[in-house]
């Protein structure tokens, strides 16, 4: 039965050597996003304090999860390494450190993972590695958006020793959203290669049968069409001629010769002298 019932699966042939889009653009937005979840990660400036009481007008306080340093807009000078232990207790700033050296080190993990998986030396790529990749690039950039969103919300009620008026998000917020976010899509796009899908674009491969088109086809017989022959025959034109319109091949028939040009204007030509001959004609 099962040698009667043969399945026969479909064959896909890839169109180009050139690495796919989905892994390209995969490998471009992680590391991209990991630069940047590197700065929002050392960089201290989560958010800025302004507006003290018991300081001039023009210092301005900036607090990440690892320092804290104050800075003068009159002179730009900042002065780093400051304890505030009312602000490093706080249960954010521990969870924002653990989850964004997390992902600091996910991403690498998945970058190192794709190296081998992108076809890079091969006649296609690995595409469960590549998926692995993705998947792995993917939680990396949900692990630097929740403290990143976590952070943004509850950012007025972070407690610090230091008597605040003003209280602004600073820019390491800004990095923290893009970079997770450049990691989210570059993960998913790649993990896309898992299926083939949209008739094997994602891949950048198609069908083989339309790739070869009649080539992979069995031969069909051709179909014989008899044609009727265009030639009459010499009876069947000789009795579909009236009898007072036949002529037989031997009769001697004339025909009028057109006078050339030539010979017009040298009969027309009192002072012409000479005999027109066939070549005039």
């Amino acid at each position: 039965m099962q040698s009667n019932f043969r399945r026969t699966e479909r064959e896909w042939i890839r169109t180009s050597m050139r690495t796919p889009g989905i892994l390209i653009f995969g490998m471009v937005m992680a590391p991209c996003g990991w630069i940047l979840n590197l700065v929002t990660t050392v960089a201290p400036n989560w958010r800025t304090l302004q507006g003290f009481t018991n300081l001039p007008p023009d210092r301005v306080i900036e607090q990440g999860i690892f320092d804290i340093c104050i800075a003068s807009t009159a002179t730009e000078r900042q002065q780093c390494n400051l304890k505030d232990t009312a602000y490093f207790s706080n249960n954010i700033i521990n969870i924002a450190k653990g989850m964004m050296l997390a992902s600091l080190i996910v991403t690498l993990i998945g970058i190192s993972v794709a190296i081998p998986g992108v076809r890079c030396w091969r006649a296609r790529p690995q595409w469960a590695i590549c998926t692995v990749a993705g998947v792995l690039i993917f939680c990396s950039g949900v692990l630097t958006i929740i403290p990143v969103a976590w952070y943004t919300h509850i950012l007025q009620d972070i407690t610090t020793s230091t008597q605040r008026i003003d209280v602004r998000v600073g820019y390491c917020i800004v990095l923290g959203y893009i970079g997770g976010i450049f990691e989210v899509l570059g993960g998913f796009v790649m993990a896309l290669g898992c299926c083939r899908c949209c008739g094997g674009k994602n891949r950048g491969e198609r069908p083989i049968e339309q790739v070869l088109g009649s080539r992979s086809q069995p031969q069909r017989t051709p179909r014989r069409v008899d044609v009727p022959s265009l030639t009459p025959t010499r009876s069947g034109a000789a009795s579909s001629i009236p009898e007072s319109n036949r002529y037989s091949l031997d009769d001697d028939v004339s025909f009028p010769r057109a006078k050339s040009p030539a010979a017009r204007s040298g009969l027309s030509n009192p002072s012409f002298n000479g005999k027109p001959y066939d070549a005039d004609l």
